[in-house]
């Protein structure tokens, strides 16, 4: 068969593709494939498993253990930039599930076929010509790591390939998947950690400072680290998606930070058929893979219940039925298919003319193209402070997508769900709605299949969706304290260094989760503020955001609140914990007041002043030193209305008017999305000696020097990484010193 698949994946590159990278961003119009050969050696399966239980009779899974090397060859070129480079040689190995399902009673048995990895597999390539190619303007914010980690994350779950054999009136339920159940994971505390920080060149050992990393499939969370310390408390708490739990697994490592490298402290994995057999389990793990250590959890195997009779018990367990909060421990999950939209206008000033940005009408207009031309539609969905995006359909006014979304839902009940259609060309709206999610309760089955009519848009047009709620149960009741129960721990199959290198730096970047608070013995009693919606965060089955233009085109499925997804580059940071543990009236009381001084949801002692998310590179062929600042998160509020931020740069020493970079000014927002790129002449020798000078300012402020400064960041550039270059979150200060704990 291996000549067969190797037409259909020439076939792939060059039809699909190769038109989205094109489509993707100006700068790679010209990209093109000139050869693709994936080679004569073929796949190896080395062992199928068939599961017999725990599975639908109307199914079949599979485990396939699958080894690729091949030596291919794939050239391409973007000839606008006369760059070619090219892929020598790829290595992929890992475990694809193959699901058959429907089986029907009709030839030929078989509905469709799903092909997916359940976790991340383990993924080589060997370039040709990388360097010419993320040097192309709108590539140059990623690197090696970043590209295997974006091609990686789209082969695992959610993100599936399903191969219709039948009809489509019976694959409508596979187009619609429905999680098996969602996993809320406290990670509590750990105990008698390897002490990994040493002094005197070895002779006196000391702590270490601990994190965590725990994966559900594609899903990741990162804890905050505890500083100086074998006994941590973490107190947080993550909800993840689980949809196949025959073999899948709940991974944590947990890793000392180091300023170089970090150390090991060891790993876990649990099989989450027992989980949910449980449906609570709160114990003490003992570490894998090293000599001590005990981790605490608590994990809570949550069932969707297609009916709303629990809600009122599900919103009391998780105190949403009295703070007013759009955040926190979840009550349901919104599951959501976008099929398509009709009618939408063909002239976007005719039904939106504020919508359009003026310097978009003067350049259509001077360069005497008509602004009546298809839209490039795409869908910004959101409820409460998470939003995630479709994908850009071109010049077309009839798009369709197919896509699948979730979200996490705190109060069905107060919350809503607001769908807009942009036009991507010309940045502006092609119209609106808003649905309460309390419709959806009043629904059969909570769910709604319609086409739903577009506001401040044509007059027919409309878009098609289905919807469905799902209220999370916890079901059964947890047993008493007596009972000697043990989850299975599974061992890891892959070395400890192999899955290091695939697992742990690829995190989501999100803000620092809460301040250590002891352990309490009653339940969650407040929540920390999550981003806003111009953080364009994704939900935990997000694909992974790329750092530049090119994140439009990719799939917005959340990755963990890009999430999303969560955003999903090659740089340490703490995932947000959904609540954090605290028992003491006071410290409640003290967050609160906290939160509501600063007005912008950020956590208590945590980057006070708000984050700024940058790109930081050198390009030696180019000669010049180039950032890109992506965005800001939690900025404080000058006035009622938010604040009107942008950012000014300057490479230090020189603060000459001619080396100044400025950002356009985002109105009346604290969480504003710039993806704006600037570069500084420099060579790199001459870079590592200057300090990059970054200010956010608020641009209503011209009375006074200071009057306008909302925070301020200083990168020393001295980093023997930055041929290769970062991309993180940094926390923003009065003065721009780092603080204590700045990531």
């Amino acid at each position: 068969m291996w000549p067969f698949i190797c037409q259909f994946i020439e076939k792939l590159f060059r039809e699909t593709i190769e038109p989205a990278v094109r489509g993707a961003n100006n700068h790679l119009s010209t990209f093109s494939f000139t050869k693709i050969d994936i080679g004569h050696q073929p796949l190896r399966i080395n062992g199928v498993k068939v599961y017999t239980e725990n599975v639908d009779k109307r199914q079949i899974i599979l485990d396939l253990q699958i080894s690729f090397v091949g030596n291919c060859e794939i050239d391409l070129e973007i000839k606008r930039y006369f760059c070619r480079a090219g892929v020598k040689s790829i290595q992929i190995h890992g475990t694809m599930r193959v699901i058959l399902e429907p089986l029907i009673g009709d030839m030929p048995l078989i509905g469709a076929l799903s092909l997916f990895f359940l976790r991340k597999p383990l993924l080589e390539i060997n370039w040709t010509g990388l360097t010419n190619l993320l040097d192309v303007p709108g590539l140059n914010g990623l690197s090696d790591t970043i590209i295997l980690d974006i091609i990686s994350n789209y082969l695992v779950l959610p993100n599936r390939i399903t191969v219709p054999l039948v009809s489509e009136v019976q694959l409508a339920q596979l187009r619609f998947p429905i999680p098996k159940g969602v996993l809320r994971i406290h990670f509590i505390e750990a105990q008698d950690l390897e002490g990994k920080d040493t002094y005197l060149k070895g002779i006196v050992k000391g702590k270490s400072d601990p994190y965590g990393i725990i994966r559900v499939g594609n899903q990741i969370f990162q804890s905050k680290v505890i500083k100086e310390n074998l006994n941590p408390k973490w107190n947080e708490v993550y909800e993840a998606l689980v949809y196949e739990h025959p073999g899948q697994e709940l991974e944590i490592e947990l890793f000392d930070e180091d300023p170089d490298k970090d150390d090991f402290l060891g790993s876990l994995m649990i099989d989450l058929i027992e989980v949910e057999k449980e449906r609570l389990l709160d114990e003490w793990f003992t570490l894998d893979e090293v000599s001590k250590g005990k981790l605490h959890l608590k994990l809570e195997w949550l069932t969707l219940m297609p009916t709303a009779e629990n809600l009122d018990k599900v919103l009391t367990s998780i105190r949403a039925d009295k703070d007013q909060a759009n955040d926190g421990l979840s009550s349901a999950l919104l599951i959501l298919y976008l099929d398509s939209a009709r009618n939408l206008p063909h002239n976007p000033l005719e039904f939106n003319p504020d919508g359009l940005k003026k310097a978009a009408v003067q350049k259509a207009l001077k360069s005497g193209k008509k602004i009546n031309s298809n839209p490039n539609p795409l869908v910004l969905l959101s409820v409460g402070h998470k939003a995630q995006e479709s994908k850009i359909r071109y010049k077309t006014n009839e798009p369709v997508w197919e896509e699948n979304f979730t979200f996490f839902v705190h109060n069905p009940k107060r919350q809503d769900l607001e769908v807009e259609v942009r036009d991507e060309q010309h940045q502006c709206s092609l119209g609106n709605f808003k649905l309460p999610l309390s419709q959806l309760l009043e629904s059969e089955d909570l769910t709604m299949h319609q086409r739903f009519h577009l506001s401040n848009s044509g007059p027919n047009s409309t878009i098609n969706m289905k919807i469905a709620l799902r209220v999370l149960s916890l079901e059964k009741q947890a047993r008493s304290p007596d009972h000697q129960h043990s989850a299975q721990v599974k061992r890891s199959s892959l070395s400890k260094d192999a899955r290091k290198s695939s697992f742990k730096p690829q995190v989501p970047v999100s803000p620092p989760a809460d301040s250590n608070k002891p352990v309490p013995a009653s339940p969650v009693t407040d929540s920390d503020k999550k981003t806003d919606v111009a953080e364009k965060s994704q939900p935990p089955n997000a694909s992974p955001q790329w750092p530049t233009d090119l994140s439009r085109s990719s799939s917005s499925l959340h990755a963990s609140n890009f999430t999303y997804s969560p955003s999903h580059l090659s740089v340490k940071e703490p995932t947000p914990s959904i609540a954090s543990d605290i028992s003491l009236p006071i410290a409640t009381q003290e967050l609160r007041q906290r939160l509501r001084q600063l007005e912008n949801g950020t956590t208590l002692g945590q980057s006070p002043l708000g984050q700024i998310q940058l790109t930081i590179r050198h390009s030696s062929q180019r000669n010049k030193l180039i950032v890109v600042v992506h965005s800001c998160r939690n900025l404080i509020a000058f006035s009622e209305e938010g604040s009107d931020p942008y950012v000014r740069m300057y490479l230090l020493p020189d603060k000459r008017r001619s080396g100044r970079r400025k950002t356009h000014v985002s109105k009346k927002t604290l969480n504003p999305v710039f993806d704006q790129i600037f570069d500084f002449s420099v060579s790199l020798p001459e870079v590592q000696r200057r300090t990059l000078d970054v200010a956010v300012k608020n641009s209503g402020g011209f009375l006074s020097k200071d009057k306008g400064l909302l925070g301020k960041l200083l990168i020393p550039l001295a980093s023997e990484e930055l041929a290769k270059g970062w991309t993180q979150w940094y926390d923003l200060t009065e003065d721009g010193t780092r603080p204590h704990g700045a990531s």
